[in-house]
């Protein structure tokens, strides 16, 4: 059962995307001169919510697709738009949410409420790491110190600067955009990407 916190936040969820997509979050990035990473994407590993290791080299050949995530967040609603881009193009993308805590208190407490929050309100099925700071500071997830530093992604120096800020890796392991919190996971810049369906 969603919570009034939860009911209100959808339906304010289209005004907020709406109000914020002219701003710094709707802000999009992309590789243009094409930049290989001086750090493979694959020597990478997140761990799952359940404590299971993910190696990165396992996601060859697939786009990947980073968020770091939040429940209590304005933009809360891109689950369900993140697991309906999942479905779409599961066949060659991999959608990878990494909730955190790093803005306003809006992460749940722990990892086990995290993943029966998104179950129960979006029906996600695409794969959760385990909670963990994305923002640029010392305890700043391995995966999110390559996505924000051009040194080992080739161009990107962007760091999430609010839940829900997304990164786009190619088939090949070459970071190829950042799309901030306000660009829908189901917005045109997005989806033209991932190639067809």
């Amino acid at each position: 059962m969603a919570s009034f916190r939860q009911t209100l936040l959808k339906l304010l969820y289209p005004l907020i995307m709406r109000l914020s997509k002219s701003g710094q979050r709707g802000k999009v990035l992309e590789n243009k001169q094409r930049a290989a990473a001086p750090a493979s994407f694959y020597d990478l590993a997140g761990t799952l919510n359940s404590g299971q290791p993910l190696p990165f080299r396992d996601l060859k050949g697939k786009q990947v697709l980073l968020v770091n995530t939040a429940s209590n967040c304005g933009y809360t609603n891109q689950y369900a738009e993140l697991q309906q881009l999942q479905e779409q193009y599961g066949d060659q993308l991999v959608v990878l949410g990494f909730p955190a805590n790093d803005f306003r208190e809006q992460e749940q407490a722990d990892d086990h409420a995290i993943s029966q929050f998104c179950q129960v309100n979006f029906g996600v099925s695409f794969p959760l790491m385990k909670k963990s700071v994305v923002v640029k500071q010392p305890q700043q997830n391995t995966v999110y110190q390559w996505l924000s530093d051009a040194r080992r992604n080739g161009w990107n120096e962007q760091a999430p600067d609010w839940n829900f800020a997304k990164y786009l890796v190619g088939p090949d392991g070459r970071l190829t955009h950042y799309f901030g919190p306000a660009v829908s996971p189901l917005s045109p810049e997005v989806t033209s990407q991932l190639g067809p369906r």
